[in-house]
């Protein structure tokens, strides 16, 4: 018997990340600068490592409640109150995952399924076509556009709609663009929605609390008529520089929270304990440490940006997270092949935009998720791989 066979075409014939093939030539490569890793570079701050080990001390090695440490889940409640001005209630509305991607995958498990479409912006997320994909539902690319900062529009939403249309996925700041949507460009998006009450958002706020230029982050879910079919997805990967701890969350309709729950709750059990006492620190003290990391951030931003359009590669100002997506196509190279030889010849890991969807070609993802001395010199080495492909055209 061919077990190969057998398995299910939906995840037998996915491909493997493309992200994954750089990081494992980077691990055979000695005095390469990575600029790949969707990770903060920052290790966790000090309060909140220490309120995890604190537990660990205090003899929490315990399972806790299937939807999370109460404690926690209020806490969640708080600092979504706090910062977008949603009220979820910790009983019925909250459930802790096992980071954001999870909750991503329970969703879309629960709410969508064979003949279902799933609109899907990109470029995006990896997991997100993958996740749709396992679950038999159809995901529904939307190619977005640099000339429009990569936002999602009302004319590109209507054109995707159909009957079968049960979920969109947005995720605004974006990841690999850098790209945001204000409270002006979601309002086509919701006029849109508003007529199509099937229709669950699902709103990956991720990098909600990493914005630039006096920019504030806006939830769809803060829309008048919006937060039932909303359901928004967050962590503490990101922000609070927990990457390794694998701790999210989702708030939305208590109907789909307890139906994710069932999930979860068989597959799960819960999410890891010692990691929730931490994120209870981090919610009550952490604004300060994710200031200054924002504060360090922007000036790290500023620097790829100006870096990449010295190297005469057009690069889009990103606005949010902690990615550039600037344009290759000056070199008269694919997106694959310039990672490919910019890692091969000047030891510097970006990861190909078609990483992230088909309409990435042509661009590529790096990360200001490094130390400044890094990003310095990894730029002086693109700016002289740019040219050098240039010169290698005429």
């Amino acid at each position: 018997m061919s077990i190969r066979e057998h398995i299910k075409p939906a995840v037998r014939d996915m491909p493997p990340s493309g992200i994954r093939k750089y990081f494992d030539l980077l691990n055979e490569m000695k005095d390469a600068i990575s600029l790949g890793i969707g990770e903060p570079d920052f290790v966790t701050p000090w309060n909140i490592r220490e309120a995890g080990i604190y537990s660990l001390e205090k003899g929490h090695t315990h399972y806790t409640s299937n939807a999370g440490i109460y404690a926690l889940r209020t806490e969640i409640s708080r600092y979504v109150h706090r910062k977008y001005g949603l009220h979820y209630t910790p009983d019925m509305e909250i459930l802790v995952t096992v980071g954001g991607s999870e909750a991503i995958d329970l969703a879309l498990r629960s709410y969508a399924g064979p003949g279902d479409e799933v609109i899907i912006p990109q470029p995006c997320f990896v997991a997100y076509p993958a996740c749709t994909a396992f679950t038999g539902a159809r995901p529904v690319i939307v190619s977005l556009k640099s000339d429009n900062s990569f936002k999602l529009t009302p004319d590109l939403l209507e054109s995707a709609l159909t009957p079968s249309t049960r979920v969109l996925i947005l995720q605004y700041p974006n990841n690999p663009t850098g790209g945001i949507m204000e409270r002006h460009d979601l309002e086509g998006i919701v006029e849109i929605l508003r007529k199509r009450e099937d229709i669950l958002i699902i709103s990956d706020e991720i990098y909600a609390e990493l914005t630039y230029g006096g920019k504030k982050h806006v939830s769809i879910a803060s829309f008048e008529g919006m937060k039932e079919r909303t359901l928004l997805v967050s962590g503490f990967s990101k922000a609070f520089a927990m990457t390794g701890w694998r701790l999210g969350y989702a708030c939305g309709n208590q109907d789909l929270i307890g139906s994710m729950f069932k999930i979860h709750q068989y597959g799960i059990m819960s999410a890891p304990t010692t990691a929730q006492y931490a994120a209870i620190t981090a919610l009550r003290e952490g604004d300060p440490d994710v200031a200054a990391m924002v504060e360090e951030y922007d000036r790290r931003r500023r620097i790829m940006v100006d870096g990449f359009r010295k190297a005469g590669l057009p690069c889009f100002e990103p606005e949010g997270a902690f990615y550039v997506f600037p344009s290759v196509r000056e070199t008269g190279l694919t997106s694959e092949a310039f990672c490919d030889q910019l890692l091969t010849e000047e030891k510097v890991l970006a990861v190909p935009g078609t990483a992230f969807g088909d309409c990435g070609e042509g661009f590529i993802r790096a990360t200001y998720a490094n130390s400044m001395d890094n990003i310095v010199e990894a730029m002086k080495r693109i700016q002289a791989f740019a040219e050098r492909k240039r010169n290698s055209k005429q």
